[in-house]
């Protein structure tokens, strides 16, 4: 994540971004489930994926909304406008704070009165001069709920996060190996973490959402690890067509659903772990290896000029 320090005083200021800028409307849209994206957790043969990533990818979705209201400004106003989702170094979470519309809870992510902790956010930066809504307070209280449930604790205090630690980033962002310290702890989780949003109080308020590309696609939603490992390029693009899953590769999404067979405790998935210790990325091989070696299966080990691999033989063999 050097790309947060690179770009460290463009974040803390917008006006270093676009100097012009004299006012930034924030929006947010509620993705709030249908179901407990907790109970999955329990279907060991299944992979857990973030609700966030269980429709279309909201970066296009929002995009799409934000560019309208933009253009209203534009022809209504006469003023300029520049339009991001994730697409510059912008803090949406603390800008949504100052525009009134949730606070940076104790997890970080922005926690809302109306729609709790599940909020999409996006920002129009203008020219024009808007009067601004009033700051959200903290409405946390003493509730720690989201710090205790965190499998691997990935919050040294309230407020701050490890990324380090987090399954979110280490599923998704990480790109290399997952360090072994982390592979038990995360489960059947394939892509990213919802529990310290699940648990948050506040979403006794959310509402299912109402835009319909945010419904869960029945596919993603219990997709069985047995199928999901043998995906190759081809096949992991069509699945994930207008997903963000799309953007981690097909290596990495294996990757993480071989951490998933590896914690199943299942030995008929082993099979699917076999298959994949000739495949082309060292990522998936390694693994495959370690999959194999808590399943407690016997297979012939194999000569990997990959040193990560090796040393997954090498544990896998001690």
């Amino acid at each position: 994540m050097d790309w947060m320090a690179r770009n460290a005083e463009r974040r803390a200021d917008p006006q270093l971004l676009w100097p012009e800028a004299k006012s930034i409307v924030v929006l947010g849209m509620n993705y709030a489930p249908d179901h407990d994206p907790l109970a999955s957790l329990d279907l060991h043969d299944r992979g857990t994926i973030s609700v966030y990533a269980l429709g279309d990818d909201y970066h296009d979705v929002i995009r799409k909304k934000l560019k309208r209201v933009a253009g209203h400004i534009v022809q209504t106003y006469d003023a300029e406008v520049k339009v991001f989702v994730d697409t510059a170094p912008v803090m949406e979470k603390p800008l949504a704070q100052v525009a009134g519309m949730g606070w940076q809870g104790k997890h970080t992510n922005l926690v809302s009165r109306e729609f709790g902790s599940w909020l999409f956010l996006g920002s129009i930066f203008t020219t024009l001069d808007i009067e601004p809504d009033a700051l959200e307070e903290d409405h946390c209280g003493q509730c720690r709920r989201c710090l205790d449930i965190c499998p691997t604790k990935a919050f040294p205090a309230p407020y701050e996060l490890d990324a380090r630690r987090c399954i979110s980033y280490l599923t998704i962002e990480h790109k290399g190996h997952i360090p072994r310290e982390f592979r038990e702890l995360i489960g059947n989780r394939i892509y990213g973490c919802d529990d310290c949003l699940a648990v948050c109080p506040w979403n006794k308020f959310a509402q299912v959402a109402h835009e319909q590309q945010f419904h869960p696609r029945e596919e993603l939603k219990h997709a069985r690890l047995a199928e999901l490992a043998g995906l190759d390029d081809q096949a992991f693009r069509a699945l994930f067509r207008k997903s963000p899953v799309k953007r981690i590769g097909r290596d990495r999404f294996v990757r993480n659903v071989l951490v998933a067979i590896g914690n199943s405790g299942d030995p008929a998935l082993a099979a699917e772990a076999k298959q994949l210790l000739g495949d082309a990325s060292p990522l998936v091989r390694a693994m495959a290896v370690w999959a194999l070696r808590r399943l407690g299966a016997e297979c012939e080990v194999r000569d990997d000029q990959d040193p990560d691999v090796a040393a997954e033989w090498t544990a896998a063999l001690g």
